[in-house]
């Protein structure tokens, strides 16, 4: 591809793009195609000689654009956001062009220089201490799995790496049933092993984890000749929005000499709100954080930001330097792989300078309010309804409902948010609290409005009402 028509397909690019993202509310939310449709318009073999961008491009909006479930869209109420703020989009447009390799300082030094800056303005908005350094990571699951392989080589007197999990005792980890599966993840992957992963039942209105039941399981390790690495708290579980008591876990933690990570991957960015602090209260003594500005704050994924007390200890765990991965001449600077699985690393510290600066906290914390705010008023509404039970109330902005049909009221529900997402006007999806299943809803969208709001009230109980009509 030459010059011009490199610049001409950038255009083009960019100008779908922007009529994409102003189409949004015109399409349905969910992807309305069935399993192998989109295969089915793909030949099976590779092309052998090129074709044109024009045909690519025609095939790219009549197969793959119809398959696409569209998280950008204001009424996407399902899961946890992906945002990714247009400003965030223009960033990535820039790192995409330049397709630098991020890896060391000298291979960067900008990208180097700017994530180190712009992880300090996040750490200041979230109020973290200046004791802790960050590292942008490509997911909360990396950051977590970092997190447990510090504690296994801590825990491990830093024997892990060199003489492998078989030649040292067993270790255990802790965390509650409201934790994120990417814990699991890392827990398998780390060679801590499932097994050791010892779940500590919940309670409260939170569904924080019990403390004295945590304290009461380390001791019981102990004596049993396991060895305790860590703790896993959350704030803001996958489910519905579940808090641990921070400083109630570190005080456990700390009188065992256990590591401690918070895992706030949707509801860290919450924290630029200053309001919203109390949730996770105690988190200036963890050891290490994580939240992903991808999910809430806008930001192009991937971008996840880590929070470590003791960089040393993270690279201690995880920095390999072969010769050609020196920097020579250069004192004092970082090499952020060394922070990180990975070796190679994307440019992504542009996006968020990008957002920080065109959008201001004050411009985030108001969106971020308006989302909280936004959720409580509709689970208000939800309620009131005839036939309606919140489940769990509104945490941030999650909540989970349950409509009471007759019948299998399992089954019914299951029924219920599948003809809503078939629907096409908005997406939820479902989870299961005590044993029940109960449809959540959050509110996230970067660009969502209150109407969005009424708009999911109206969807929900108009489509709930016609089916229980059909079941009568």
């Amino acid at each position: 591809m030459d010059e011009a028509t490199f610049a001409k397909w950038s255009r083009k690019a960019a100008d779908w793009g922007a009529a994409y993202r102003a189409s949004l509310r015109d399409r349905p939310v969910r992807a309305q195609t069935a399993p192998g449709d989109i295969t089915a318009e793909i030949p099976a073999s590779p092309p052998q000689t090129g074709e044109s961008m024009e045909a690519i491009f025609a095939d790219f909006e009549k197969i793959i654009v119809p398959g696409m479930t569209h998280w950008q869209h204001p009424r996407f109420f399902a899961y946890f956001p992906a945002n990714a703020a247009p400003v965030s989009v223009v960033a990535e447009y820039l790192v995409t062009a330049m397709a630098a390799q991020c890896m060391l300082w000298q291979t960067s030094p900008a990208a180097t220089e700017l994530e180190t800056r712009v992880l300090d303005w996040l750490r200041q908005a979230i109020g973290l201490p200046g004791g802790f350094a960050g590292v942008i990571q490509d997911s909360a699951s990396s950051a977590t799995l970092s997190a447990v392989l510090v504690m296994r080589e801590r825990a491990l007197a830093w024997n892990g790496n060199k003489a492998g999990l078989s030649a040292n005792p067993r270790l255990r980890v802790y965390s509650s049933d409201q934790v994120h599966t990417s814990i699991d993840r890392a827990i398998w992957v780390s060679g801590v092993g499932e097994d050791n992963l010892v779940r500590i039942p919940v309670q409260g209105e939170h569904r924080s984890m019990d403390c004295a039941a945590l304290e009461a399981a380390i001791l019981r390790d102990k004596a049993a000749g396991y060895v305790p690495a860590g703790v896993i708290a959350c704030t803001g579980g996958t489910s519905t929005g579940a808090c641990d008591n921070i400083a109630d876990v570190v005080r456990v933690a700390r009188a065992h000499d256990l590591y401690v990570h918070v895992d706030a991957a949707w509801a860290g960015s919450a924290m630029i709100c200053e309001e919203f602090r109390p949730l996770w209260a105690g988190v200036e003594e963890a050891d290490s954080v994580v939240f992903n500005p991808h999910k809430w704050l806008g930001a192009q994924f991937d971008c996840s930001a880590h929070f470590i007390r003791s960089p040393d200890d993270l690279v201690r765990t995880l920095a390999i330097k072969p010769e050609y991965l020196k920097t020579h001449g250069k004192d004092g600077i970082i090499n952020y792989s060394e922070w990180t699985v990975p070796l190679g690393r994307r440019f992504r510290a542009l996006k968020l300078w990008f957002l920080l600066r065109f959008h201001g906290l004050e411009g985030l914390k108001g969106m971020i309010r308006n989302h909280v705010a936004w959720a409580e008023t509709l689970a208000e509404r939800l309620g009131r309804e005839d036939g309606f039970e919140i489940v769990t109330k509104p945490i941030f902005s999650l909540f989970s409902f349950r409509h009471l049909g007759s019948g299998d009221l399992d089954a019914h529900n299951l029924a219920l948010v599948n003809a809503i997402n078939d629907d096409g006007r908005i997406y939820l999806t479902q989870t299961r609290v005590d044993g029940r299943v109960v449809i959540r809803f959050q509110a996230g969208q970067f660009d969502m409005t209150e109407q969005d709001a009424d708009t999911a009230f109206e969807v929900i109980t108009e489509i709930a009402n016609s089916l229980g009509a059909a079941r009568r």
